[in-house]
């Protein structure tokens, strides 16, 4: 396809996951011609990537994307990955979102009057790119001494499903965050689990879910308040409780080194190793952007809030340097209102209404 055969369009919406749908949702309000671009086969984005126990830290009602309220699960309790992925799915169907799955934006450039855009099907031109393709696709392991000789298994959060797989085996799960206390409680009743994290973890109360994260972090990102950091860090969702309470999530600190057949402590004491499961979170996936050479800091493109210093470039649903709660499904919709909002400021509000 040639330059001048490139399909032309508005916006374009790199990434069809909840931050790319949330997105589209006031692009489609405002009347503006857009297309989301999504290399995956089906909608879901991250959440179809998750371990098969995970679930919610908030009821279905505070977990919804701009628009429509997320259905509340038949159980009545926090909503699995497979309840977010089917409302993801209806939500997508609901608003006429246009989504081409299966086309992955492999460059974006800059070009007159916008942007050249390439993807695994051929190229786009469009006046605004908005960035919402996550970090699911990026999982970080740190390098650690020794993990070349190791010969166990080692798997990042993003590759773990299930702990029947693990049965028997001993277990190192890494991380101290959400996801470490969640795989480690996970498997604690199947392996022989140690959960190394770098500090001691540090629990919210037990009554914290996600609808009182997300009233904290709306109160700092209005100026109002510092955050959750003096609550603590992991949500004491039902599983993880349990475990804790049980006595099952005892916390070891980090090991030093691999040795080829587990690990070692700076005080020489060794343990033998079957599977090292990383929760070590993840990077932005912005390999497509390298052709803009963006000004980064701490590995992120320099943004104030969701905008680059051109307006017709926005990030959207990655985590706090982009926005307040940007990665969470009730938090993206007012980052994706604004920019959107900063991409077309002549583009007035307009109604448009959902089928059905």
């Amino acid at each position: 396809m040639t330059e001048r055969s490139a399909q032309q369009v508005r916006a374009l919406v790199v990434g069809g996951g909840q931050a790319g749908l949330a997105t589209a949702f006031y692009l489609r309000r405002r009347g503006i011609e857009h297309v989301v671009l999504d290399d995956q086969a089906r909608p879901g984005g991250a959440w179809l990537h998750t371990w098969d126990s995970l679930r919610l830290f908030s009821p279905a009602a505070y977990s919804s994307l701009p628009g429509w309220p997320m259905p509340p699960p038949a159980d009545e309790g926090y909503p699995d990955a497979a309840h977010v992925v089917d409302y993801l799915a209806r939500y997508e169907q609901r608003y006429d979102i246009p989504v081409r799955r299966g086309e992955r934006v492999t460059a974006v450039e800059h070009a007159e009057n916008g942007f050249t855009v390439r993807t695994s099907r051929g190229t786009w031109h469009a006046a605004a790119v908005l960035n919402a393709t996550g970090t699911w696709s990026r999982p970080f392991v740190p390098t650690y001494p020794g993990a070349g000789a190791f010969c166990g298994n080692q798997v990042h959060s993003a590759a773990y499903r299930s702990p029947e797989r693990y049965a028997g085996q001993r277990v190192v799960v890494v991380g101290g965050g959400n996801s470490g206390a969640q795989v480690a409680a996970d498997l604690a009743p199947h392996a022989h689990v140690t959960w190394c994290t770098l500090r001691p973890p540090r629990f919210l109360p037990d009554d914290v879910d996600g609808r009182e994260l997300f009233r904290v972090a709306t109160l700092r990102a209005r100026g109002q308040g510092e955050g959750v950091g003096g609550l603590g860090d992991i949500v004491a969702v039902p599983p993880v409780r349990a475990a804790r309470d049980a006595g099952a999530l005892r916390r070891t600190p980090m090991f030093a080194r691999f040795t080829s057949d587990g690990i070692t402590w700076a005080d020489g004491t060794t343990q033998k190793v079957d599977t090292v499961v990383w929760c070590t979170g993840f990077r932005p996936a912005l390999a497509h952007l390298s052709p803009l050479g963006l000004r980064r800091t701490n590995g992120v493109p320099n943004t104030d809030g969701p905008f680059a210093a051109d307006p017709r470039l926005a990030f959207v649903g990655y985590g706090d340097w982009c926005g307040l709660a940007s990665a969470t499904l009730i938090g993206v919709g007012q980052w994706a209102r604004r920019a959107v909002h900063r991409a077309f400021p002549e583009d007035p509000d307009t109604t448009h209404r959902p089928r059905g």
